[in-house]
């Protein structure tokens, strides 16, 4: 999850560039006509759009009251931009997944909300030191103090003492979060270690592959005579093939004469499981070494031959190999387990009225 305080820079972010596209299409002789507010009138002086999403207007219409603290479209917005950052460049949200989205920022801001009414309640306090530097760094965001005044103007009543209480609010959400989600969510190496020891299956992987082939395909449909001649064609491809001496060697020719789709990448197939190619193939790869040409194989009306570049047994991660995005992987599972039980907590008691 994103946090409060990035959430309020985004937004910042995104009114800075609507002012300053605003100003240029004023420099450049564009209409002076007001326009309703919006995060889609930040798109570039250079792009236009006949129309404006509606869910981009802002009414400051409440959406949703929370204990009796109403929430607005304009809340609801930038969670859905957070989720979304890219509905200033298209003017919306994308139309099959605008609903879900929606959904989404209402469930978060909701949540948010009753967790900074939570901190209320606990008495939790923000240091006048921490909450000057969390906001002169959010300052320094607006290159000039017009920007900075513009933003005041559109998203905070055009007040500093509005911005410093909405910067308290992120940050009191941010230590209660860190309180009940972040430093309950730490994971210790032992932690992980055991994990791995007692769940071998997701840490095996299987035998592997690394090929590349010359192919002769003639259609199901075509002649004997068509069929006989593939045949001769497959088996020079193949005595050329065994000619060469390396890699680049093979490639070359297959680039040349293969007909199958990976002649335009030298015939490499990359790493590939074993259990996804024909088993004639593997028989053949089985018997050979690193570096060496299969004879022709008929894999139904088609003809093949290939280079054994790599074969890698099936094998097993070592932990050091991957403790690292283990750890990572335990711990955001954690943090979701105990984001939404502390939601379903703060909720039990709470009067949410989605409007």
């Amino acid at each position: 999850m994103k946090t409060a305080i990035y959430k309020l820079q985004i937004t910042a972010l995104a009114c800075m560039l609507a002012i300053t596209s605003a100003f240029a299409q004023v420099a450049s002789h564009a209409p002076t006509q007001a326009q309703p507010a919006t995060v889609a009138n930040a798109a570039p002086a250079t792009w236009a759009s006949p129309s404006v999403s509606p869910m981009m207007q802002i009414t400051n219409k409440p959406v949703v009251r929370v204990n009796g603290a109403e929430l607005t479209d304009r809340d609801l917005l930038r969670e859905m931009i957070t989720i979304f950052p890219y509905a200033r460049q298209h003017n919306g949200f994308p139309k099959g997944e605008e609903a879900k989205i929606r959904m989404g920022a209402m469930k978060m801001i909701e949540f948010e909300e009753l967790v900074y009414q939570e901190a209320e309640r606990r008495g939790m306090t923000i240091p006048p030191a921490k909450l000057q530097r969390a906001y002169s760094d959010f300052r320094t965001q607006f290159p000039d103090e017009q920007l900075f005044n513009e933003y005041l103007k559109s998203e905070m009543q055009g007040s500093k003492q509005v911005l410093r209480k909405e910067i308290r609010r992120s940050l009191l959400i941010e230590a209660l979060l860190k309180q009940e989600v972040g430093d309950k969510s730490k994971v210790r190496l032992a932690e992980a270690r055991a994990f791995y020891d007692k769940n071998p299956n997701p840490f095996r992987y299987g035998e592997k592959l690394a090929i590349q082939t010359i192919s002769i395909m003639p259609s199901d449909k075509a002649t004997d005579a068509v069929k006989k001649d593939a045949r001769k064609r497959a088996e020079e491809a193949c005595g050329k093939a065994k000619a060469t001496k390396s890699y680049q060697d093979f490639g070359l020719l297959a680039e040349k004469i293969s007909e199958d789709d990976f002649h335009v990448n030298m015939g490499d197939h990359h790493s590939v499981d074993a259990d996804k190619l024909p088993p004639e193939i593997i028989k053949a790869a089985k018997a050979m070494q690193p570096g060496e040409v299969s004879d022709l194989i008929q894999l139904g009306s088609f003809y093949t031959c290939f280079r054994l570049d790599a074969h890698m047994p099936a094998g097993k991660f070592t932990f050091a190999q991957v403790k690292d995005k283990l750890l990572q992987n335990m711990q955001r599972e954690k943090s979701e387990k105990l984001r939404a039980a502390l939601d379903k907590k703060l909720r039990q008691n709470a009067k949410v009225e989605e409007l």
